[in-house]
């Protein structure tokens, strides 16, 4: 079955769960540093299902790396590559700050271990590092009411020979946006970073494959026509169907997805656990004013609206 259908026939959603107002699809718009610097350039994508999270951070486009095999990157491009960040983690909310755990991460080490202090007002969403490190804005990206599909991955195997693809990682589904996280096969145990590893490994084309064996993408589309790729790690499945939206079947458990599809012509099954499966969802930009708030705003309309936009 499709998974339109996969979510109508087997709508659902868990019991624990972070708030409403944290769901759906935020770009980062600024991240501003305690020594007073501020970045507003660096591609940063936050997804976030029921229970966990995935994040994507790239640079530019223009400083990101060609599309090519692996073995045929100089030591600055897989330096560049070895930079780039994807992840995702099942997160916990205690009713002021979020933090994330179990995660599958195309870094070798957290850059990231401070839980988040989280507050949102209209569409923008503000995180404060406890330790006072950085202020980080992010605003929830525009979409009609739509799916809300959290599937958590177990694992994808090759059905021809057995042999497991990815472990870990996951699909978010969020209205006209969505993203995939696939982890490597077998972790890979190092005391040094990615880069380190990479820019050792230039031309040795089985190593890299095993240090790269690694996705997150994020797409824009529908459930009705697919969504396509517009960021990712892995620079050749830009402009990509994200994944196909056929294949899938709720297994006699009632907690597990699988989906079988072709993957380079070979026969393959992903099996997922469920987070939420919801067919609809608003995420809504606003979160309203208080009585009060809503006569004082309305009040001094004439400048307090004078240059307002949705950013």
């Amino acid at each position: 079955m499709t998974l339109a259908e996969l979510i109508a026939r087997y709508a659902r959603r868990p019991t624990s769960s972070v708030p409403d107002w944290m769901l759906g699809f935020f770009k980062r718009r600024s991240i501003s540093f305690a020594n007073g610097e501020t970045d507003v350039r660096t591609h940063v994508c936050w997804l976030q299902s029921r229970n966990f999270t995935i994040d994507l951070r790239l640079p530019l486009a223009d400083q990101q790396v060609p599309a090519k095999a692996l073995v045929e990157y100089s030591k600055e491009e897989l330096r560049i590559l070895a930079n780039y960040e994807g992840w995702e983690a099942l997160s916990t909310w205690d009713g002021q700050a979020l933090s994330w755990h179990s995660d599958t991460s195309l870094q070798l080490h957290n850059r990231w271990p401070k839980p988040a202090l989280l507050q949102r007002i209209g569409n923008c969403m503000i995180e404060f590092a406890p330790s006072g490190a950085y202020v980080e804005d992010w605003r929830l990206q525009p979409s009609a009411p739509g799916p809300l599909v959290g599937l958590r991955l177990i694992e994808e195997r090759n059905l021809a020979d057995g042999s497991i693809r990815h472990r870990g990682g996951g699909l978010i589904v969020c209205g006209e946006h969505a993203a995939l996280v696939l982890g490597r096969a077998e972790p890979v145990i190092a005391d040094i970073a990615l880069r380190d590893l990479a820019i050792q490994a230039v031309g040795d084309a089985e190593r890299l494959a095993q240090l790269f064996n690694f996705e997150t993408s994020v797409a824009h589309g529908s459930l009705e026509d697919g969504y396509r790729i517009t960021l990712s790690t892995r620079p050749e499945r830009l402009q990509q169907q994200l994944l196909p939206l056929d294949g899938f079947e709720l297994l006699p458990d009632g907690e597990r997805v699988r989906q079988r599809l072709s993957i380079d012509g070979a026969p393959c099954e992903r099996l997922f656990a469920i987070d939420t499966l919801e067919e609809h969802f608003v995420f809504e930009q606003a979160t309203g004013f208080t009585p009060a708030a809503r006569d004082w705003f309305e009040r001094e309309s004439q400048t307090l609206g004078r240059y307002t936009e949705v950013v």
